[in-house]
């Protein structure tokens, strides 16, 4: 099979410490072409990464290169100009998380798609994560260990980077974005908090609603259309020097814990632990979440099963966060 053409969107700090490191490790896959308005920043990563083709303008280069995908990673407050115009080539697209900053433009990015648009919330697909969805679905399917009761994820502020971007290729040009307002309540919870809330519906395999809303900001409580119950606790605690992040999903009979590594811990994947007549823990392969996710967009282009987001359900995590803050203000 011939290797997939790929072109970049930017070449940030996330796009470089996440996403592109990743990508250019792949045996079927390409990066051909850079897409960034700072030159000097364009060329240092193009040098670095061996791209060969360097363009100040995203819409010059997907129609003078021959693309399979578009890997566009940016600010999240940046979607709303950047996405449609991207989406109407028609190639898959993925992009960071969240879909926007608001319902609002959640809504217009949701209506301009074409082709398809991808979300990454990485956290789908560390193998702890796969592996874990594997074997809620086979207990659901068998009955072994009765009913899915109750899912919690608790992710309290940490070291999340663990110097990641340290080996960055940085440059002092100034660059033009939307304001980046973090004071902004919705903001602030869809920055920090929007991968849990996607990952809660990953878990209980259905859609949910908030139906409380901690107003001290320590958690939030929901629950499906089939009465399975959730708890995101977002601030119990702090871990400066550390990361814990973690996810239960209990069964009548049994458990599964999964516990995932910081984000830009590389090389990294999530542990599981599971509780049926005893415990076991699954050796899993230490690959890193984000070049798993990297190798599911690329399984996504082919049309194979994956097990990616995509924009209307990354646009129900902007409705959670909409609801969750208006029973935090009711109060």
């Amino acid at each position: 099979m011939s290797r997939l053409r790929l072109g970049f969107v930017g070449a940030g700090s996330m796009g470089q410490a996440a996403h592109l490191r990743n990508y250019v490790t792949l045996p079927d896959c390409e990066v051909v072409a850079l897409a960034e308005v700072r030159p000097k920043l364009a060329r240092g990563v193009a040098d670095r990464y061996g791209i060969p083709a360097v363009y100040a303008d995203h819409g010059e280069m997907i129609r003078d290169e021959k693309l399979d995908g578009i890997v566009a990673i940016q600010q999240f407050q940046n979607h709303v100009r950047l996405i449609p115009d991207l989406v109407e080539f028609g190639l898959p697209v993925i992009t960071e998380k969240p879909l926007a900053e608001s319902v609002q433009n959640g809504r217009k990015i949701l209506e301009s798609v074409k082709g398809s648009l991808y979300l990454a919330y990485h956290k789908r697909s560390d193998p702890a994560t796969e592996y874990a969805v594997q074997t809620i679905t086979s207990w659901k399917e068998s009955g072994e260990a009765g009913r899915l009761r109750y899912v919690r994820i608790t992710m309290p502020p940490g070291d999340w980077a663990w110097d990641g971007f340290a080996s960055n290729v940085t440059t002092d040009e100034a660059y033009e974005s939307t304001p980046f307002d973090l004071s902004s309540p919705y903001v602030m919870f869809v920055n920090y908090y929007i991968h849990q809330v996607n990952l809660m519906r990953f878990l209980l395999g259905e859609d949910y609603e908030v139906v409380y809303a901690d107003p001290g900001g320590i958690t939030l409580c929901v629950r499906t259309g089939s009465g399975v119950s959730g708890t995101l606790e977002m601030a119990p605690y702090e871990t400066p020097h550390d990361w814990q992040e973690s996810a239960l999903v209990a069964f009548e009979k049994g458990w599964i814990r999964i516990d995932l590594p910081a984000p830009l811990a590389y090389d990294q994947s999530g542990r599981v632990t599971i509780y049926r007549e005893g415990y076991s823990q699954p050796a899993l392969p230490h690959v890193h979440a984000m070049k798993a996710q990297a190798s599911n967009f690329l399984k996504a282009i082919r049309g194979e099963p994956h097990p990616l987001c995509g924009a209307e359900e990354a646009f129900k995590d902007l409705l959670v966060a909409e609801r969750y803050l208006e029973l935090a203000a009711a109060k």
